[in-house]
C-alpha cells in the first residue's frame, strides 16, 4: 500500500465517464480529476464511487438527440501529501532515464498551454452540449 500520512485530508481520484449521443457511432470518454476529502483511502474510495455515480445523467442536446453519461469506475486514486495552498503539489509523473530532446518535447510553449489554446472544433465530435442549459443562457441573455 501507498504512503498516506495520518493526517491525510485530501485525494485525486481520476473518474471515468462515458458520453454516448444517440445516432452516433463514437463514444467521447472524459477522464475528470476530482478533488476528494476524506482521512483515509478507503473513505476516499467510496467518495469518489458516489461522485462518479452522481454523475451520470441524461439530457438532450441542441439537435433534440439523447445524451447519456455514464460512469465508467476509477482510474487512479491518490492522496495528496501537503495543504492545498497556493503552489501546493497535486500530482507528479516520474520519468526515468530520458534524454535531454525527450525532457525537450515535455516544455510546451505558452500559446500550446491548455488554458491558452482556442476551443477546437474536432470533425465528426458529436454535440455533447444540453439544450435546456443553453436555452436558458439564451433567454438569461436576451433579458
Amino acid at each position: 500500500m501507498a504512503y498516506v500520512p495520518d493526517d491525510a485530508q485530501w485525494f485525486l481520484a481520476q473518474i471515468i465517464e462515458e458520453i454516448r449521443v444517440e445516432g452516433s457511432k463514437r463514444n467521447i470518454i472524459h477522464i475528470n480529476h476530482v478533488l476528494v476529502e476524506a482521512s483515509c483511502p478507503e473513505v476516499a474510495y467510496m467518495r469518489a464511487l458516489e461522485i462518479g455515480e452522481q454523475s451520470e445523467t441524461e439530457y438532450e442536446n441542441p439537435f433534440g438527440k439523447n445524451v447519456t453519461i455514464k460512469f465508467r469506475g476509477l482510474r487512479n486514486l491518490d492522496v495528496i501529501h501537503f495543504p492545498l495552498e497556493h503552489g501546493s503539489e497535486i500530482m507528479f509523473v516520474e520519468k526515468l532515464g530520458m534524454s535531454e530532446a525527450g525532457v525537450k518535447k515535455l516544455v510546451r510553449s505558452k500559446d500550446q498551454l491548455e488554458a491558452f489554446r482556442p476551443i477546437r472544433k474536432r470533425r465528426g465530435r458529436p454535440s455533447y452540449a444540453s439544450r435546456s442549459v443553453l436555452d436558458e443562457m439564451n433567454r438569461a441573455l436576451n433579458d
